[in-house]
């Protein structure tokens, strides 16, 4: 079930919606008939903000839970957005850091979000999760955290995949993890064959499994769309992004064949 906005959160994505890529989405034929959890490149700002506005039907976004709360937003924002700015303007982006706080109560609050926690409060966001799963929606959730992978993808956290146990333990049944690479210099979105969680495999085994496939599924995905500019997770010069041609890591390599 869709949140209840305010009027103020539906003119900011209005001009969310009117700025940013209008993105098309690839690939529905791979979209499970059941719940699942699709699972996407970072691309910055963009990949969030094409769940949000872009992708079909009824699904939440995992966020950061800092950016729920006034008090951590300052901190969370500069460090993650803007602490690799050249020393002399970070004054500056620290100051910014400050004025967005009462733009990103408002989007982060009022948008089809679960906070995700680093501490005792990750078990809320495994319950919301489920919670959302089990009500027939689906949950769109950007692993990378910054370590490279290659030159697509960064590496990916890979807890979010003992969803999987505990929506088995709750249903009987196997989730379906589905990738999907975010281009936004292509305003594209396209999705790929599904993941079938085991669970009958030991946890640690599986996380290793999908976490992987799941990266290559993206990689590969990347690798068959036009030559393009490829959005990476780290916030870097725009004169440094890679594209999705160059062959810069055995990764790719073997992904591209």
């Amino acid at each position: 079930m869709e949140k209840q906005t305010t009027r103020t959160y539906r003119l900011l994505k209005k001009a969310v919606w009117l700025f940013s890529p209008k993105m098309r989405l690839y690939g529905l034929e791979h979209l499970p008939q059941t719940p699942s959890v699709i699972v996407a490149n970072h691309a910055q700002m963009y990949g969030p903000i094409a769940s949000e506005i872009h992708f079909p039907g009824d699904h939440d976004t995992w966020c950061a839970g800092e950016m729920m709360h006034r008090e951590d937003i300052p901190d969370y924002a500069f460090q993650d957005f803007w602490s690799r700015k050249p020393a002399w303007c970070r004054w500056f982006y620290r100051l910014l850091s400050y004025a967005i706080v009462p733009v990103c109560l408002c989007l982060f609050n009022n948008a089809n979000t679960i906070g995700v926690y680093h501490d005792s409060r990750v078990i809320s966001t495994f319950k919301k999760t489920i919670q959302r799963l089990q009500e027939g929606a689906n949950v769109v959730i950007f692993p990378e955290h910054d370590v490279p992978h290659n030159h697509i993808v960064y590496q990916f956290q890979d807890r979010f995949i003992d969803l999987g146990r505990m929506y088995y333990k709750r249903t009987g049944q196997a989730l379906e993890f589905v990738p999907m690479y975010v281009a936004p210099r292509l305003s594209r979105m396209v999705l790929g064959e599904p993941i079938r969680f085991d669970p009958t495999a030991p946890a640690e085994e599986e996380r290793r499994r999908i976490s992987q496939a799941l990266m290559d599924a993206i990689t590969q995905l990347a690798c068959q769309q036009p030559p393009h500019t490829v959005v990476p997770y780290r916030n870097v010069p725009k004169k440094y992004y890679p594209t999705n041609t160059a062959k810069e890591a055995d990764t790719y390599e073997k992904a591209c064949g």
